[in-house]
């Protein structure tokens, strides 16, 4: 076989993923790439081909209906694969055709565009709050932006939102991160798994015994009455781990990214700054060049999929790179591994999915980061990077695409 018939081996530390992704669609529109444990999939950089995928109804995230190899999380696979929570889980991103349906009806009213404009105040005074506190740094010492702003503003808005009390907020927290760790061993994997699911057990039932105007309390009510409303006890808890970790991190990211990118490139906050672009086209940008998460696994082929230039068997899985597609040439130029707020192209991204499954929260993501960069800027004008760029790291993993920290000065 020649090299580029070969899976190519994913970097499952994320060192580059945009590097990989330019490499991957070296080799097609989609490409067989290998995770841990030998498990063999598609690998889709093509902007095109991904929108199309994302929309078609032959393409299923159901590992349980639709990935033989899953063996309906009885086999090996769910026993000793690392990633396996990525789709083992029972929610509405996991679900296909009227179970999809079903499970995003019990949560969609909550993340409307109208629910999440109703947010601001509190999206302001949290904002503020947290730049309070950073105005207390003394002058000259860095800060971890991310750690101290871009990290705390969403998960305490989604904690409120869902209802989560601080301590179970922090707990949550440290587990997340850990599903995020791409390179965790097996038994890592596991432990973290088995932690995180007692914590939200124990949640649900304090919730149970204490109900309030939250949306965990009406998850529950939902589950224990009008004959269940359909949902069981496994998908009451997946949407919680779903809604919260959704909530969070591709804000998290957005953010991280956006004031990295404006950093980098002054000249184009001095734009926004001036009135002739806006915090819109900062946000839409990012989104398009630094998608939240790079790689998403997985989803499968419900029956084989014949394209122009390939073929994807039924049975067989995929992962749409995000980071790919946002990065496509075909699509944005070749210039599209540039930062430009004034990019024609900036909103044809993918970043929060597309078709059925495209992110409930997007409205409330766009917002808080609005909110977030205008009120950042405004309070410190000379914020500037305290290291080098190169020497700001990658998260670590091939899924979530951030920094592991972002040490900035905040200026007079």
């Amino acid at each position: 076989m020649t090299e580029t018939q070969c899976p190519y081996r994913m970097d499952l530390s994320g060192r580059d993923v945009h590097g990989e992704a330019e490499l991957l669609r070296k080799r097609g529109r989609a490409t067989q790439v290998e995770l841990p444990d030998g498990v063999v999939v598609w690998n889709v950089t093509d902007y095109a081909l991904a929108k199309q995928l994302l929309t078609d109804p032959r393409v299923s995230r159901d590992a349980y209906q639709h990935w033989p190899a899953w063996e309906n999380g009885e086999g090996e696979l769910a026993e000793s694969w690392p990633l396996a929570i990525w789709v083992a889980d029972r929610n509405m991103m996991a679900a296909y055709g009227a179970e999809h349906t079903r499970l995003r009806k019990l949560v969609a009213k909550a993340f409307t565009a109208r629910r999440s404009a109703a947010l601001r105040p509190r999206i302001e005074a949290i904002a503020s709050e947290l730049l309070d506190g950073l105005g207390a740094t003394p002058a000259g010492e860095p800060v971890d932006l991310r750690e101290q702003f871009a990290y705390p503003l969403p998960t305490r808005v989604i904690s409120e939102l869902l209802g989560m009390p601080d301590d179970v907020r922090d707990s949550m927290l440290v587990f997340v991160h850990k599903i995020f760790d791409t390179q965790a061993s097996t038994e890592e994997a596991r432990a973290n798994e088995e932690g995180l699911y007692a914590l939200l057990a124990e949640l649900v039932a304090t919730k149970r015994e204490s109900p309030a105007d939250d949306l965990i309390t009406g998850l529950i009510q939902a589950r224990d009455t009008d004959d269940g409303a359909g949902l069981s006890e496994r998908e009451l808890v997946d949407t919680i781990l779903l809604m919260f970790t959704a909530g969070h991190e591709t804000t998290v990211n957005l953010l991280d990214h956006a004031v990295h990118s404006l950093l980098r490139h002054p000249e184009q906050l001095a734009r926004v700054r001036g009135g002739d672009s806006s915090w819109e086209d900062v946000i839409e940008e990012t989104l398009r060049l630094e998608a939240p998460l790079a790689n998403m696994p997985l989803r499968f082929a419900v029956e084989t999929i014949e394209l122009e230039d390939v073929t994807i068997p039924a049975g067989d899985a995929m992962i749409i790179s995000f980071a790919g597609a946002g990065r496509d040439p075909r699509q944005h130029g070749d210039t599209a591994g540039a930062f430009d707020i004034t990019r024609d192209t900036r909103r044809d991204h993918l970043a929060f999915g597309h078709g059925v499954h495209h992110c409930l929260g997007a409205p409330l993501a766009r917002l808080e980061a609005s909110i977030a960069l205008s009120a950042l800027f405004d309070r410190f004008p000379g914020l500037e990077l305290a290291v080098p760029p190169q020497e700001i790291v990658p998260l670590g993993s091939f899924i979530s695409n951030g920094h592991a920290s972002l040490p900035v000065r905040l200026g007079a």
